[in-house]
């Protein structure tokens, strides 16, 4: 059953395979996962994973739950009800005459967007923002030919000072303790 879209941001560790046993826990109980991105932490040796499913509430807690029984998971939280920033980047490569490039630049520069390539036939665009960001751009860009697109998938942190999979106490190998914990960060 189809419920909200959920931004889950877990601290994992950088081992092989890691993305895999996580991913299955989620396809195990049938969700699809909208986007994930990875990428290092401010931990050397830990990764920061943020995915992005539709699920109900209970669900997510009971996946998030079992995400802890894998050994390299150090942390885990559900983020979606905070108040967070999201970011998504794109490339777009259009189709770029010269009959259209000026208008393309101006589609450009209104998003604040960058072409980090161009030649002759086309227009390779990199543009930054959230969800409806990239996909305003795209819709004002798909009239001039689409050739191409890749998108990075949300990754979100929660504003002010709490933090999304704290650390508190070391971790094996890492000097970190992870400490279970649902939701975002609130201090002690």
């Amino acid at each position: 059953m189809p419920g909200t879209m959920h931004t889950i941001v877990a601290l994992v560790e950088d081992k092989p395979g890691v993305l895999n046993r996580i991913s299955s826990k989620w396809r195990q109980r049938g969700f699809n996962i909208e986007s994930l991105a990875v990428g290092h932490s401010e931990v050397p040796g830990l990764s920061r994973m943020t995915f992005v499913v539709d699920a109900s509430t209970n669900d997510v807690e009971q996946v998030t739950k079992q995400l802890y029984k894998v050994i390299d998971v150090v942390k885990i939280t559900d983020i979606t009800h905070e108040a967070m920033i999201t970011r998504e980047m794109a490339l777009i490569k259009v189709r770029a005459t010269r009959d259209v490039r000026s208008q393309i630049i101006e589609i450009v520069d209104i998003f604040r967007a960058n072409i980090v390539d161009a030649n002759p036939e086309s227009i390779i665009i990199e543009v930054t923002g959230d969800e409806e960001k990239v996909g305003a751009i795209y819709e004002m860009l798909s009239p001039y030919g689409i050739m191409e697109m890749v998108r990075t998938g949300r990754v979100a942190m929660v504003r002010g000072g709490a933090v999304t999979a704290p650390l508190d106490g070391p971790v094996e190998g890492h000097g970190h303790t992870p400490r279970p914990h649902i939701g975002p960060y609130q201090g002690d």
